[in-house]
């Protein structure tokens, strides 16, 4: 796609006028400007701090004349279930692909979601969207802004802000190219000779790429690609251009916005580049405005690392809203294919609640692989390579990542996620079903917001074909599907995608009613063994509470009931929620088949 299609970037954010610190118009109140100063003087030093704020003042009061707290709070509640999709995840010939998505979701999905997350809906050269072109526009192939707002009028909107790197095709680029501002001190550059060995990479590439300019030959950073050119956030104007990007997004009517790789926003050389101070101040800088003025609008950061670097993203709560709980993944899967619950319990039963305030986002599946950095010291080297293992054997791709010493090592598996949990020996695989089921039910009963990605929800199967067209691993999750053609398959009552469809659906519409499920209740981890799997959830105002049992095995297991007393007394009966009905129980206990889950509730005797 070539820049010229689109409309320019906003290049500057510095008013024609610069006013005077008396006069310099402000969206922020006294306490938040101060709190906003200590971060700037944190990241450019006192003397530019004052002249930046007065910057900062500017774009937040243009933003506020217009759209100042268009969102209230609470951020979130029982009820909310996120969808991550692509813009054109479903396609007809008709129409352009968001309004198709937005039929879709308003007519199956109305009652099972709150939220839909549209991964970049921008103009893009590559990455399926992650090399953004330009940041303010609609990609016309998956159509306008005004699609985008229908969804909205019938869901929460989380919109995807990719802020660390831009498309080598960007203006801000072409600027670079040509030693033109803003953008010709927009990017890092580098000598080729500097050692840069102590940078944390999650690809194996080649950390920087060569251009040609106007002038000479150069090498600038580029983290993940050389289509990804990593931006210079120690030139404050690249900082208060996101700022501008991260308001017209609340404009647009985004009540989550992710924060794409934001890890690696800040580089020092001699540092590994990754978690620096600096970056986690660019987020509390953030979160202070919004603060002050979008209090309904909640940050997502997305950072694919071990789980005590992943939650420093809270910070003292005062940074991300929401963190996504990239161990989840990974650990289910191992759970369900080892037959023990012996890693993923030890794991639950030490997280500590998130700070007040702040969630996690708990999923299974998403554009992305299933990232192994986060079992880094839950599994052993063994236990990743018979995993890595038997995904090959399910059609599974696994992407490297270059490690400090040199060395290549897993970075992520490349597989449907559903497709993971099929038998490659068996022609017709009875569990497959209940093995996935239960790994998205687990995720839906997590303290946390549940996030599901719409291939989970329609079971999609890999996609060989889409990575023998697009050369990239990461496509064998990334189907498109015609409307036509999964319209019939959800006709279809013997077809795995009905099946799976109709049965997340119903989980999802229950989840949604029941208070015990809500992100700031609390949760409390049961020790039934290495094959079993209790979870404990309880409302906020403790109105409610919730059993959920897990068998991780192709056994059924009889569970005593005395392991239960704390959380029901003899009067009381227990009902399982997802079956309507109350479980099996035999001479005291209960008894629990094969990848079965159950949402226990007590009630009294009549």
């Amino acid at each position: 796609m070539a820049a010229e299609k689109y409309l320019p970037m906003s290049t500057s954010t510095r008013p024609h006028h610069q006013p005077s610190a008396a006069e310099a118009p402000s969206g922020l109140s006294r306490p938040a400007q101060e709190r906003v100063l200590k971060h700037l003087v944190y990241l450019y030093g006192r003397r530019r701090a004052e002249e930046l704020l007065e910057r900062v003042g500017v774009v937040v009061h243009r933003h506020c004349e217009q759209h100042r707290n268009r969102f209230q709070p609470p951020l979130w509640d029982e009820r909310d279930v996120a969808l991550i999709t692509y813009g054109n995840t479903i396609q007809s010939g008709s129409e352009v692909p968001l309004q198709t998505l937005g039929r879709f979701v308003t007519q199956h999905l109305k009652e099972a979601i709150s939220t839909v997350h549209l991964l970049p809906i921008f103009p893009y050269s590559s990455d399926d969207g992650f090399s953004v072109i330009d940041y303010r526009s609609v990609d016309p192939e998956l159509g306008k802004w005004e699609d985008v707002e229908t969804i909205g009028e019938h869901f929460k909107l989380a919109l995807d802000f990719v802020l660390n790197h831009v498309s080598r095709d960007s203006l801000w680029f072409a600027d670079f190219l040509e030693h033109m501002p803003p953008g010709n001190a927009y990017f890092l550059e580098l000598d080729p000779d500097t050692d840069l060995r102590a940078v944390v990479r999650p690809r194996s590439s080649p950390l920087l790429t060569r251009v040609r300019t106007r002038h000479t030959i150069r090498h600038v950073w580029s983290t993940f690609s050389k289509d990804q050119i990593d931006l210079n956030y120690e030139n404050p104007d690249v900082l208060l251009q996101a700022l501008e990007i991260l308001l017209y997004y609340i404009q647009r009517g985004a009540r989550i916005i992710r924060l794409d790789a934001v890890a690696f926003l800040w580089k020092e050389i001699g540092t590994r580049c990754v978690h620096l101070p600096q970056t986690h101040r660019i987020v509390k800088f953030f979160r202070d405005i919004l603060d002050e003025v979008e209090p309904g609008v909640a940050l997502l950061t997305e950072t694919n690392v071990p789980h005590k670097e992943n939650i420093s993203y809270f910070g003292d709560a005062d940074e991300a809203h929401m963190v996504y709980q990239f161990t989840l993944p990974p650990l289910t899967l191992h759970a369900i294919h080892a037959g023990t619950t012996r890693c993923l319990r030890r794991w639950l039963a030490d997280l500590a609640p998130p700070p007040p305030g702040c969630t996690m986002l708990n999923f299974t599946a998403s554009h992305d692989g299933i990232g192994m950095r986060p079992l880094e010291g839950l599994l052993s080297e063994s236990e990743i390579n018979r995993l890595i293992e038997a995904m090959r054997l399910r059609g599974a791709f696994v992407s490297t990542r270059l490690r400090e010493d040199g060395s290549e090592g897993p970075y992520e598996i490349n597989i449907s996620y559903a497709d993971a949990f099929r038998d490659p020996d068996a022609v017709n695989d009875n569990w497959h079903i209940p093995r996935f089921m239960l790994s998205q039910t687990l995720a839906l009963t997590l303290q946390g917001v549940p996030a599901v990605y719409i291939h989970s929800l329609t079971a999609t199967s890999n996609d060989h074909a889409g990575v023998e067209r697009t050369g990239q691993t990461r496509s064998i999750n990334r189907r498109r599907w015609d409307i036509h053609e999964l319209e019939r398959l959800l006709g279809d009552e013997q077809s795995t995608t009905t099946q799976v469809f109709n049965c997340y659906r119903r989980l999802l519409a229950l989840r949604r009613r029941l208070k015990a499920f809500h992100p700031d209740g609390a949760q409390a981890i049961l020790d039934l063994g290495d094959e079993l799997l209790g979870i404990v959830r309880t409302a906020p105002d403790d109105s409610a509470q919730i059993v959920a049992l897990f068998n991780f095995t192709p056994l059924a297991h009889n569970l005593p009931l005395s392991k239960l007393a704390d959380h029901a007394n003899e009067n009381e009966r227990w009902h399982d929620l997802i079956a309507d009905d109350s479980p099996r129980i035999e001479n005291g206990e209960l008894i629990l088949a094969p990848y079965s889950t159950l949402w226990l509730h007590s009630a009294a005797e009549h």
